[in-house]
């Protein structure tokens, strides 16, 4: 039997998701063909965007006259430095990276962790570290939401406690609770390099081992030791891609991501 066309349904396969973390010290060295590459990627994902702040909350504490204090080697959030960190992330940060994505005509949409409790925390060591909090859960509704309407979720790491109170989260742990809740294929970490150098080559893939291995021979070393950690620490059962791209080129060049793809184990082709 053969079915009209207005009978006929067209199969559409469901958009994979992508979380992409930005570190504060990235936001203002990211080039416009790094944003205009959001008008590409969403064709083939969804994606989420977590961010960072550092320079830019130490910039506005200095100029505020805000000391800040640290321990352990962790720097404490105050209430008075609490006050600053989220004018910073949810405010100038923030807007940074919406305004720059609307230059592309890419929808997008800031957000708080903090809000309507999508991040709920809980604290650190708050004696010691005042209002630093991990993530306990993640709300996905709203998050689903805004994507299902089309936009990119722009993410400052804030959350909630459970009575109430905000919280500074580290970027790279709320961007893997986020991938995580929303089941993203990839989280990438976007650098100042286009991925894991060996030979003065970007690796297409690696793993943890051989990243292991890498270090110790001093193949990777200095600032990038801890971009390689960061990206091997959040990879789970459920997150098994973590990608090292590069913020001063396009994400993407046809159906393929720009940069190297870390998984636990190798496997054959790299998408």
């Amino acid at each position: 039997m053969t079915m009209s066309k207005s009978m006929q349904v067209t199969e559409r396969k469901e958009k994979p998701t992508i979380v992409i973390k930005l570190g504060g010290s990235m936001v203002e060295q990211l080039s416009d063909s790094f944003y205009q590459s959001f008008t590409k990627l969403l064709d083939h994902y969804k994606c989420l965007i977590v961010h960072g702040g550092g320079p830019a909350i130490t910039s506005l504490m200095d100029r505020l006259q805000i000391e800040g204090e640290f321990y352990n080697g962790l720097r404490k959030t105050t209430k008075e430095a609490l006050e600053v960190v989220e004018m910073t992330l949810g405010g100038k940060v923030n807007a940074q990276i919406t305004s720059r994505l609307a230059e592309q005509q890419v929808k997008a949409i800031g957000l708080k962790g903090s809000d309507a409790s999508m991040i709920t925390a809980t604290y650190i060591d708050q004696p010691n570290l005042g209002f630093v909090g991990e993530v306990h859960e993640v709300d996905t509704g709203l998050l689903q939401t805004v994507l299902a309407d089309g936009y990119i979720p722009v993410i400052a790491p804030l959350g909630k406690t459970a009575d109430g109170q905000t919280v500074n989260i580290n970027a790279d742990s709320a961007a893997a609770a986020v991938a995580k809740a929303v089941e993203a294929k990839k989280l990438l970490f976007v650098t100042d390099v286009p991925g894991i150098l060996y030979n003065d080559e970007v690796l297409e893939e690696t793993t943890p081992g051989e990243i292991d291995s890498f270090i110790e021979r001093g193949h990777i070393y200095g600032g990038m030791i801890p971009k390689v950690q960061s990206a091997v620490s959040v990879l789970s059962d459920h997150l098994q891609e973590v990608m090292i791209v590069s913020g001063a080129q396009p994400l993407i060049q046809g159906e393929q991501m720009n940069g190297t793809a870390i998984r636990a184990k190798r496997k054959e082709g790299v998408e």
